[in-house]
């Protein structure tokens, strides 16, 4: 009897691991590693299976149960060593069935392949981490660029990281074990890499030359995760010189829990990448938007922008375009599509006064000017979008982000179809993630040698590469801009700061790029006449940046009315409503 018990049970106890072990492996936090989940269920399954032996060898003698675990153990750990003996197990087998006896042997046999296995697994990894050990000391006179984990996107970052300076850095991959991608591990090997099998927040990364930089980049696809690791490192490594953080996570319980935390020397950068993505492209390409405007009977020249999905992509380039094209002589018309039957609700939610009819349509002297129309409930595959994409006159900007490459990619050529039939030119751009896909589409034709022109972005090459996520010309322009009116540590310690500082830096490249007369001047440099235009026109762009992050006006020009909680703001008013030294600030940032 105790030989069928012990086999089902054995069997039962490697199943369950098993399933447990695939279960944590799909699990983002992983509480144990799914590698020990086997390693266990192994031993106690050898340790059950061997136990009738000795079962029947200390049956009537004292102690029976206590000496049977405990040499059923011992010899567990010999098989785990390659110095165990199978022949105890199936030369005394008797299960009073030739079947199962012949079932037993099998599964004894298995056991005692995968224990030494494993074992030389756990030595391996010991030694791996040797010497991962070995090459980051000898790489600490290097700046270190250290990952949370080795994923695409990570590997992404890496690779360019070290394409930039191989011989001057060293990049580190935490977490990395048997059970991550092989193809993923070999693209670390060929860069270089290090890895360790410990996570992050296990390895002590002091032993480096203080003079270097420590780089922490923390990207798991579990936003909260990275919140919980940024805040782990925060606590550690504060206090140690020439140490930054970058954390990728979006929304403000996550904001919060980070800005509360005492960074000490830490410089502490939250990356969203969607973000970084759009301002890169109107940082370093924005100019198109000028370019392609159309003259009007009114002097001005107009940019019609349609964007094709509201989801996190299209939302963000929304609300950048709007406050982006405020500049003399131009104006902007934004029209937006989405499936979603709130879509239009979503958005008044995110940005009231934005979207407020004293301000979306209307011209109010010494307030930015903008018309945003959205179209809900509005399919791409229906005549209702292709009829109100042929309504819309002379569009020269299109952008597709509809949350999947394929249908991305339909899109878009399907609107340079319908564009072609109006004769419109617009510039059109498509988010497409997969990097392959993306050469392979580039100055794609159709098989009458015309060239579709649409523009490919937001794949992980060029999203996750230095000068997008880690240390941006951007980035140097916005603090420039804000020390002209703030402390250094305010810029990395709020997202307030940062972001607006960024959105002034690319405006006063696009003021500069559309010749604004004084943009290129310092402050110092100005003419009365530049001084007051370039101040006109970086309030009206500051206003509607400030609505198109959730602000309102807080009902009085009264400092104390100002309540970031409320997100309300005292200066959310016409330029000649200002006072003189609020304008003064308007051309300290607005100019060089």
């Amino acid at each position: 009897m105790e030989w069928k018990l012990a086999f089902w049970a054995s069997l039962i106890v490697l199943v369950l691991s098993g399933i447990g072990a695939y279960r944590m492996r799909r699990t983002k936090n992983k509480i144990i590693r799914p590698f020990n989940i086997i390693t266990g269920g192994v031993f106690l399954s050898v340790v059950l299976i061997i136990m009738p032996v000795y079962i029947n060898r200390f049956a009537g003698g004292q102690v029976m149960w206590v000496r049977t675990i405990l040499m059923s153990c011992y010899n567990t750990v010999k098989i785990f060593l390659v110095d165990g003996e199978l022949d105890i197990v199936t030369e005394g087998v008797m299960t009073g069935s030739q079947c199962l006896n012949q079932l037993y042997t099998i599964l004894a046999s298995i056991l005692y392949v995968a224990a030494p296995a494993l074992s030389f697994s756990i030595v391996l990894s010991f030694f791996k981490n040797i010497a991962a050990y070995r090459h980051f000391i000898a790489s600490r006179s290097k700046a270190m660029y250290i990952f949370s984990d080795l994923s695409d996107r990570s590997i992404a970052l890496a690779s360019d990281i070290m394409s930039n300076n191989k011989m001057g850095r060293a990049v580190v991959f935490c977490d990395v074990n048997d059970e991550t991608d092989i193809a993923l591990r070999e693209k670390a090997d060929n860069i270089g890499a290090i890895c360790f099998k410990k996570e992050i927040e296990e390895i002590d990364f002091t032993m480096r030359k203080r003079r270097k930089s420590l780089n922490f980049i923390v990207m798991n696809e579990n936003e909260n995760t990275n919140v919980m690791v940024a805040m782990h490192l925060i606590a550690k490594y504060k206090n140690q010189d020439n140490v930054h953080l970058h954390a990728f996570y979006t929304g403000l319980s996550r904001e919060l829990q980070i800005a509360a935390a005492d960074k000490g020397k830490m410089r502490v950068r939250r990356i969203d990448d969607t973000r970084s993505v759009i301002h890169h492209i109107l940082y370093t390409e924005g100019t198109k938007f000028f370019e392609s405007a159309v003259p009007q009977e009114n002097g001005k020249k107009r940019i019609t922008a349609v964007i094709v999905g509201m989801g996190t992509y299209g939302m963000a380039m929304l609300k950048a375009l709007a406050w982006y094209c405020q500049m003399d002589g131009y104006e902007i018309n934004i029209h937006a599509f989405d499936k979603d039957k709130m879509a239009y609700d979503k958005l008044c939610v995110q940005a009231p006064e934005l979207m407020s009819e004293k301000y979306n349509g209307v011209y109010v002297e010494g307030e930015g000017a903008y018309s945003i129309s959205v179209y809900p409930e509005t399919d791409v595959d229906t005549k209702s979008f292709a009829d109100k994409i042929y309504a819309i006159d002379d569009i020269t900007y299109a952008i597709v982000a509809l949350g999947n490459d394929e249908k991305n990619i339909e899109t878009a050529a399907y609107l340079r179809m319908l564009f072609e039939r109006k004769k419109d030119k617009p510039v059109i751009q498509a988010i497409v993630r997969d990097s392959d896909k993306k050469n392979a589409l580039k100055d794609v034709t159709n098989y009458a040698g015309q060239r579709y022109d649409i523009d490919f972005i937001g794949d992980l090459e060029a999203v996750y590469c230095e000068d997008v996520i880690i240390d941006t010309e951007l980035e140097k322009d916005a603090l420039s801009r804000h020390l002209k009116w703030g402390k250094e540590n305010e810029f990395w310690d709020y997202e307030y700061n940062y972001r607006s500082s960024i959105a002034a830096a690319i405006h006063l490249r696009a003021k500069q790029a559309c010749g604004i007369p004084g943009a290129n001047k310092t402050t110092d440099q100005l003419t009365t006449e530049e001084r007051d235009n370039l101040e006109a026109i970086e309030h009206k762009r500051w206003n509607v940046y400030m609505r198109s992050e959730g602000y309102v006006y807080s009902g009085s020009r009264d400092r104390s009315s100002r309540n970031h909680l409320a997100k309300t703001h005292c200066d959310l008013v016409d330029f000649d409503s200002l006072s003189e030294e609020d304008k003064r600030k308007d051309s300290k940032v607005g100019a060089k």
